[in-house]
């Protein structure tokens, strides 16, 4: 190549097409030299000294370099693991700030920094060249028509999320083109969109579209590849797996059409992100991107021994957050999937991993307080997985203002709840609530607890109530990987026996605690285990706060008693669009639960409920029975072995506004829960006993039930199968005003 280089500029980092020509920008505070890597159609690399330093970003601009141009860099340092650097130019690098990577890292001996036979393991050098191993990055044309396209915002409160795949929600769709399945093109085909608005589905939560590791060294010699992607090594490019346009760069315009077709649908887009670490693992990992840029400016280091890496996420390293050009990374990433991209907010794996500047976990960390002074980033939807494994790294209650985090203490207890585990009907109480003893306390609104009963790490909501434990004997441990305490039941008979015999009192038989798990031909299991669904969705749609439905378990999607699917690009996770038709019933119980929440704001509330009437109707805005009709007690609500409960939502005292500063007025609901072994007859509480009731949904069902028209008044009994819910809604209450 024939090419001049001229001074550029600092900023912006990664490459830049201006029209004319390309600038290119690398932060590196501790290489003695960089050399940009050009590669032409025929893989021919040219290397280019960069001679210009400025507050330790080394950049250039050449003239004439095009949308399309393969790069990478070559860093130059000292090589002391002991002392932190680890600096080796016989390794192309992925630059941290490009926009688009044509393709996947590939295993290899090269890929690492060091010798593999050679005793002194890491500390040791490796010379091999890994560019033939290394994905480059794509100078990209990041102009973009949107035509109009801006963020739905949609208010928390009528939120309702979808966590998906982008691979596995459409790999399998007979209505999707093949070339586009498993695509970004893919999800926004109308059969995608089409499904997600039947579900009322308000917004897509996308496991990792950063670009990943996809085959490490362990899972390809299984046979195996990473499907979550949860092992980023860029936090610009979206992953280029997922495009059906190839690794020409134009994967990015790819995810831009996806956004703008599912914001066309109303439709808000939120991305998991995984900046807590990066694919490159720990002291023994390859050195792809970061570690061979500036390790030690870009990674936590362990004190006094600094070959090795703090480790909060149990992934090998952790990033570096205290250092400055690190959290600019994290911010410039996050402004531009906002800005450019056009993502509605973000769900932030091990966020906690964030937090700690120190050792400990400071929710008022530097990288919070930049969020809420950001004006992109403080006005979109933010949502913490409040937990690491490091010490003190659960932090579930505890994220700052404009934070949501994943509840983890709902999702226990509604799954010991519906299982019949002796807990206390008050905390299930609070959960159903919008968990106002997590959140109430610091200012924050229900909203800020995201709901779930099932998230892709973990069994699907078939699978929680058909296996006992985890059966992973697909991922090559032997069933060693993944959580071994589910808090599930397969609801098999013998199980009835060791449940009936503990709520009595006696000790339970001895069983195989496998016994039952998987497909069975019981009838009495079958439909035990198809009410427990309607169980977890009804509880999950009908709670306060903003709930999250994993793809495929509107439909009854299993894999198999996999717990831990994260290694497992294939039919255990992809979506089987076939069960939409098998288990039609299910999607369709879901798709009326969504329904009845979007018209219903008693279900979706902005504000905490306060147990006391608000507009003088002498009626409290909710209210907590026992099955005879009498309100609970204290004592009452700290007896471990009840398991029923009845609820009142009142309508009439909903104590704030619509949108128009108009009251808002809605049915009021009696809620009837029943999580015994036995049936139970609820009595309408003697002060509603005047009023005319009607049933709409009771879980015995598969259907919704209203159609029925039984009406229910004064002290007629409500019966309620075992395990169920029962929903009743008053007839001749107020007009509605929603």
């Amino acid at each position: 190549m024939d090419l001049k280089l001229w001074p550029g500029k600092p900023y912006p980092l990664g490459s830049k097409w201006d029209g004319e020509g390309t600038n290119f920008g690398l932060f590196s505070e501790n290489a003695t030299g960089v050399e940009l890597c050009l590669f032409d159609e025929q893989g021919w690399e040219t290397r280019l000294p960069l001679t210009e330093v400025y507050n330790f970003i080394w950049h250039c601009y050449i003239p004439g370099i095009k949308p399309g141009q393969l790069y990478g860099f070559r860093v130059h340092g000292p090589y002391n693991p002991s002392a932190g650097h680890r600096f080796n130019p016989a390794k192309l690098l992925i630059d941290p700030y490009a926009k688009a990577i044509a393709g996947d890292v590939v295993h290899g001996r090269e890929i690492f920094g060091y010798d593999w036979d050679d005793e002194k393991e890491d500390l040791s050098y490796s010379a091999l060249d890994d560019s033939h191993l290394v994905p480059k990055a794509v100078v990209i044309d990041e102009s973009f028509d949107w035509e109009g396209d801006t963020h739905p915002q949609l208010a928390w409160h009528k939120t309702v999320i979808y966590e998906m795949h982008v691979k596995g929600f459409t790999k399998l769709h007979p209505d999707i083109p093949e070339a586009l399945r498993g695509t970004y093109a893919g999800l926004a085909h109308p059969a995608a969109i089409d499904h997600l608005k039947s579900l009322g589905i308000t917004a897509v939560e996308l496991l990792p579209v950063h670009h990943f590791i996809g085959c490490p060294g362990f899972l390809e010699a299984k046979g195996l590849r990473n499907y979550w992607g949860y092992d980023s090594i860029n936090y610009l490019a979206p992953y280029s797996g997922y495009s059906a346009s190839g690794n020409t760069g134009q994967q990015v315009n790819e995810f831009k059409e996806m956004v703008k077709a599912l914001h066309a649908a109303g439709i808000e887009v939120i991305i998991d992100v995984v900046y807590n670490h990066t694919g490159e693992g720990n002291h023994m990992g390859p050195t792809i991107s970061f570690r061979g840029i500036d390790n030690a400016a870009y990674y936590r280091l362990v004190e006094g021994d600094r070959r090795y890496y703090m480790d909060y996420s149990g992934c090998g390293n952790s990033l570096n957050v205290r250092h400055p050009q690190v959290l600019k990374l994290i911010m410039d990433s996050l402004r531009y999937w906002v800005l450019e991209m056009h993502v509605d907010g973000f769900r932030f794996d091990l966020a906690t991993v964030l937090a700690r500047e120190t050792d400990r976990v400071d929710t008022f960390a530097a990288f919070f307080d930049i969020i809420h002074q950001d004006p992109v980033l403080c006005d979109v939807k933010l949502i913490a997985e409040p937990w690491d494994i490091g010490e003190g790294g659960y932090q579930v209650g505890q994220f700052p203002l404009l934070w949501s985090e994943w509840n983890g203490r709902y999702r226990d207890t509604m799954r010991d709840f519906w299982r019949g585990t002796n807990e206390t009907l008050s905390q299930f109480a609070y959960s159903f609530t919008g968990s106002s003893d997590l959140y109430e306390s610091n200012g924050r609104s229900p909203h800020a607890s995201i709901n779930f009963i099932t998230a892709h790490d973990g069994f699907t909501l078939k699978d929680l109530v058909s296996y006992n434990h985890k059966h992973n004997e697909a991922n090559g441990e032997n069933s060693r990987d993944g959580e071994n305490y589910n808090r599930a039941w397969n609801c098999t008979a013998i199980e009835f026996a060791a449940t009936q015999a503990l709520e009595a009192g006696a000790s339970p038989p001895c069983f195989d605690p496998c016994a039952g798990d998987g497909d069975t031909e019981d009838p009495k299991v079958q439909l035990l285990r198809e009410r427990q669904q309607r169980n977890f969705l009804t509880s999950l749609l009908l709670s306060q706060g903003v709930p999250m439905l994993v793809a495929g378990d509107e439909m009854g999607r299993s894999q198999g008693g996999n717990n831990n699917a994260y290694c497992q690009d294939n039919e255990i996770s992809w979506v089987d669009w076939g069960l939409q038709h098998k288990n039609a019933d299910l999607l369709e119980f879901t798709r009326q639960l969504t329904g009845l929440r979007r018209e219903h704001p008693i279900f979706r509330r902005r504000k905490w409920f306060q147990g006391r009437a608000i507009h003088g109707s002498q009626v409290s805005d909710i209210t907590w029975f026992n099955p005879d009709g009498g309100e609970m007690t204290d004592e009452q609500w700290k007896v471990g072995h009840a398991k029923a409960i009845g609820i009142f939502l009142n309508g009439e005292e909903l104590p704030y506004p619509n949108a128009r500063g108009e009251r808002i007025i809605d049915d009021s609901f009696l809620l009837f829960f029943n999580a015994y072994w036995e049936a139970i007859d609820f009595v309408i509480p003697p002060r509603f006993q005047g009023l005319q009731w009607i049933a709409i949904l009771d879980t015995a069902e598969p259907k919704f039930v209203e159609s029925q028209g039984i009406i229910y008044t004064k002290r007629k009994n409500i019966p309620v199968t075992p395990r169920s819910i029962v929903i009743l809604k008053c007839l001749n209450g107020p007009p509605r005003s929603l």
